[in-house]
């Protein structure tokens, strides 16, 4: 029988969320043939009694565990030796901030299993908070459009209990008739397509959405046909040759720029892609885009949004980017365009997200994590393994050994 253990959150800035709920630690004992046990933590949304008062064993020390669980990196010097691990690693892309870290994983013999790469054989992603990201960051484009403009008040989402709490001032607000621009057909964009329609507004079409005036609040969604052509001319768009030949593309967002209010980017980017529109376009007086939403939050160079110059925090979500220099400068400027771009935007929502998250845990990867069978799905998420990289990751050898 394994013994898991959801450990506590240890990186700063604290992060509120859990990868399961007291009511799923539950349903996870009746289900499988584990023991399970929570390490005490003041920052979790879901507090220490709630898991005391479904049951749950609550323990300091987890070194009987043969899993921990957690959400974010865990800190170097709270990792313990020869146990497998979930979570977000985030060294797939050889981020030069968290190589100490998959270091310090090979050297303590830890079998890593990151939830970034849980796919299934057509390399979908089982497990993701990337609806909640979309979620969140559609409310926090209107908060910046509301404190810029000051046309109407929102709460932050971080002030709210619940999303049920937060439904609750959508139904009490009336919006003007702003204009969004939503990129992106996945999980993000699909948060907030949610998130939208919650707070009365209304999809229309990319042509009606350039062609039509409005007097309601209108939001369009954008698929990369709709922003991007072949270099060569119009052409059938074929999906599959433009993310394997992005160079060959080029952007047509800009009539976007010149009719939304706000933009909320919700694509994966490859940087061989074109941008949406690039840096010296905010000094035309037809931009009119004065909020960008950047949820997916890729940092420039590499990204597809060219204002989107640092990521920014749950405490200090926006900051400007000045129309005629391009360099930062205060949020809600009348000479800057305001960037939302905080990077960890689930956790603004941490019991909604945590619960979504614990779902996908179940019913997708602990069936296979506990089985007595190998797993397709869990080897190639497994990073680490035994002292060292597995296959599919030895590429991050020169990212392990570099000492810079």
């Amino acid at each position: 029988m394994y013994k898991i253990g959801i450990i506590r959150e240890g990186k700063v800035p604290p992060d509120a969320r859990t990868p399961l709920t007291p009511e799923q630690c539950t349903q996870i004992m009746d289900r499988f043939p584990v023991e399970l046990v929570v390490q005490p933590s003041e920052v979790r949304s879901f507090t220490d009694a709630e898991y005391r008062a479904a049951g749950i064993p609550m323990a300091t020390d987890l070194r009987d565990c043969d899993i921990l669980i957690g959400v974010k990196e865990v800190p170097v010097d709270q990792l313990i030796s020869d146990k497998t691990y979930l979570f977000f690693s985030h060294t797939v892309k050889k981020q030069a901030h968290n190589r100490r870290l998959l270091q310090a994983i090979l050297g303590k013999n830890i079998r890593l299993v990151d939830y970034e790469k849980l796919t299934d054989e057509r390399g979908d992603r089982l497990i993701a908070f990337g609806f909640y990201a979309g979620l969140v960051g559609a409310h926090n484009a209107l908060w910046t459009y509301g404190r810029r403009t000051g046309l109407f008040e929102l709460p932050r989402m971080h002030q709210c209990h619940d999303y049920a709490e937060v439904k609750a001032v959508y139904a009490h607000m009336q919006l003007p008739p702003l204009r969004i621009v939503l990129t992106g057909g996945g999980r993000v964009a699909s948060g907030a397509v949610r998130n939208l329609h919650d707070m009365g507004m209304h999809l229309v079409s990319p042509y009606d959405f350039l062609n039509k005036n409005f007097d309601h609040p209108v939001f369009t969604q954008l698929h990369a046909q709709d922003y991007v052509q072949h270099r060569g001319g119009p052409r059938i768009f074929e999906k599959a040759h433009f993310y394997a030949h992005g160079e060959e593309y080029v952007s047509t967002f800009a009539p976007y720029t010149h009719r939304a209010d706000i933009f909320i980017n919700g694509i994966f980017y490859d940087p061989k892609a074109p941008r949406f529109f690039e840096i010296g376009d905010i000094a035309d007086p037809a931009f009119r885009m004065q909020v960008i939403a950047d949820v997916s939050c890729d940092i420039m160079p590499d990204s597809s949004v060219p204002v989107t110059i640092r990521p920014s925090k749950i405490a200090d979500p926006v900051y400007g980017v000045d129309r005629r220099t391009g360099a930062e400068c205060a949020p809600f400027d009348p000479n800057g365009v305001d960037v939302m771009a905080i990077d960890n935007l689930p956790s603004e929502l941490p019991r909604d997200a945590s619960d979504f998250f614990g779902k996908q845990l179940i019913d997708n990867i602990l069936p296979e994590l506990l089985h007595d069978r190998d797993s397709a799905i869990i080897a190639r998420a497994t990073i680490a393994e035994n002292g060292e990289l597995t296959k599919p990751y030895a590429y991050l050898s020169d990212y392990v050994y570099e000492t810079a």
